[in-house]
């Protein structure tokens, strides 16, 4: 018995060394080696070289002169740790409510825009609470918002939308997007911010 022992410790050991260190720092290592941006989080920098957000998570912008995301219902709102949804099903009164508070702030921030054309994801929230992208559709609604509060002219911005709007992954995979953290970027050096 005491022979099995000694045999299942070795094991123990070996494995917690191979599965638990050798292999973990090895994937780390090919994951930096062939990935360096994705694996540490897609990072962006601003202008001045400071981290200012990821590529992978969705941030909240409510300033007039910046694109909005899709609203989110992580936590407090964008909260990575506490990523999901609302949970609230088609027939919810708060659901109802919340979608018709985020129209009257839309309509509010958009002088002469109407309900019929806001898009869906500017009014509801998504699954992880946390997508960094929006439609073209939803960054062309926003467009006369943006530029009027930045004294651009919207055919400028419009061609800024156009510079950072997506494809689809290997041409037919998803829906053409508009990372609103890359596109904000974008604004505050055009318009020297």
């Amino acid at each position: 018995m005491l022979a099995d022992l000694r045999r299942g410790a070795v094991a123990l050991v070996v494995f917690t060394v191979l599965l638990g260190l050798a292999y973990p720092l090895l994937m780390f290592g090919v994951g930096r080696a062939a990935f360096g941006a994705a694996a540490d989080g897609s990072l962006v920098e601003g202008a001045d070289g400071r981290v200012v957000g990821s590529r992978l998570i969705g941030q909240a912008f409510d300033g007039r002169e910046y694109f909005w995301g899709r609203p989110s219902a992580a936590g407090d709102g964008y909260d990575a740790g506490a990523s999901g949804a609302s949970n609230l099903g088609p027939t919810s009164q708060t659901l109802a409510a919340t979608v018709q508070q985020r129209i009257a702030a839309l309509l509010a921030a958009s002088p002469g825009a109407t309900a019929v054309g806001i898009p869906a994801e500017l009014v509801t929230a998504s699954g992880s609470g946390l997508d960094p992208d929006i439609s073209p559709a939803a960054a062309s609604f926003q467009v006369e918002r943006v530029a009027a509060a930045r004294r651009l002219d919207p055919a400028q911005v419009r061609d800024l939308v156009r510079e950072h709007t997506q494809g689809r992954a290997l041409g037919f995979l998803g829906e053409p997007r508009v990372n609103v953290l890359e596109l904000n970027l974008a604004l505050d050096t055009v318009a020297g911010r």
